[in-house]
């Protein structure tokens, strides 16, 4: 008798273990991915710093939709590193499917992407990149920043190569990948040339932070400054704002090449107040979903996915402007 008491309950635990294991999908470390379950992914992001983030982050939250099979859990950390960070433990404790990451710096991701590898979820890193070993992450998808900065000092090299220019650096946030390799693009592209970098300091990507520095530029070297490179469009925009207080005109008494072509960028430009712009384009959702599907169906990935980039004169600003999405 006890021994049949003991055989049923046998029975019953394996029909309950079976059971959990078929409910098992969203919500569980790499439950998603299969068949017609939900997959719940963690995606955070940097902040909300630049029309550029606004558009990249309504990319993402439209691929990420419950439409297309996903459930997300979105964090923007205001551009602070260890919000960023706390944000992905607090997916990993959640145990969603996936976590996707635009890290804010390349540094200080090697103990929060090892405990998501232990944890068994998959890491999707998106826009920029880190410095931490890249077993640690699954694939990447982005953008080349050092060949937009190599593009914006080819652009500069061409029309101030041999008159002596003087120019002016804002900087993106400090410690990022894309203010580090658009510097070094940039760089090299006028390596060798008379055009002398007065300063560079950081804007931090924002609107309000280009308009504070260049107001420093102004007062500190006037007239003298010939020529602005923004590591994006909004600090660029703010430094319109502070060249038309000083009572010079964009454009033309400072000309200025910016990074990005979001549609207030792409205006500027098309009025003459900048005069080039190179694309770095926000609409990465789509290749970011496909990628985490991928992975978590056990698909092979590249390690990295390069978005193609253009770059636009004040014609073909004027061309393309009202077609352009974001």
């Amino acid at each position: 008798m006890k021994k049949k008491i003991l055989a049923a309950a046998a029975m019953l635990g394996a029909v309950l273990m079976a059971a959990t294991g078929c409910a098992g999908g969203a919500g569980t470390a790499g439950g998603g991915g299969g068949g017609d379950d939900v997959i719940t992914v963690g995606f955070a992001q940097t902040g909300s710093e630049s029309g550029w983030r606004a558009a990249n982050t309504e990319s993402m939250k439209e691929a990420f939709s419950e439409e297309n099979g996903f459930d997300l859990v979105f964090n923007a950390a205001d551009n602070k590193q260890e919000a960023q960070i706390a944000a992905v433990r607090n997916f990993i404790n959640q145990g969603v499917d996936a976590i996707v990451i635009a890290p804010i710096t390349v540094d200080g991701w090697d103990d929060v992407l090892t405990e998501a590898k232990d944890a068994g979820i998959p890491v999707i890193l998106e826009d920029r990149t880190v410095s931490a070993s890249d077993d640690l992450y699954a694939s990447w998808v982005g953008l080349d920043f050092e060949q937009e900065g190599k593009t914006a000092g080819e652009w500069v090299k061409e029309n101030f190569d041999g008159k002596g220019a003087n120019l002016v650096v804002l900087e993106g946030t400090t410690g990022s990948s894309a203010a580090l390799d658009r510097a070094t693009g940039f760089d090299a592209a006028i390596e060798g040339t008379d055009i002398t970098v007065m300063d560079s300091q950081t804007g931090d990507f924002t609107r309000d932070g280009g308009k504070k520095v260049m107001e420093g530029y102004l007062q500190k070297y006037g007239s003298d400054i010939d020529v602005l490179f923004a590591h994006n469009d909004d600090m660029g925009l703010g430094a319109l704002d502070a060249i038309k207080a000083a009572g010079l005109v964009p454009g033309q008494d400072i000309q200025i090449v910016t990074i990005d072509a979001v549609k207030d960028g792409m205006t500027a430009l098309a009025n003459g107040e900048f005069n080039f712009i190179v694309e770095c384009n926000p609409l990465l959702g789509e290749q970011a979903a496909e990628l985490v599907k991928k992975v978590l169906a056990g698909e092979e990935v590249e390690k990295a996915t390069i978005v193609e980039d253009q770059s636009f004169t004040q014609e073909q600003a004027k061309e393309v402007l009202d077609s352009r999405p974001y």
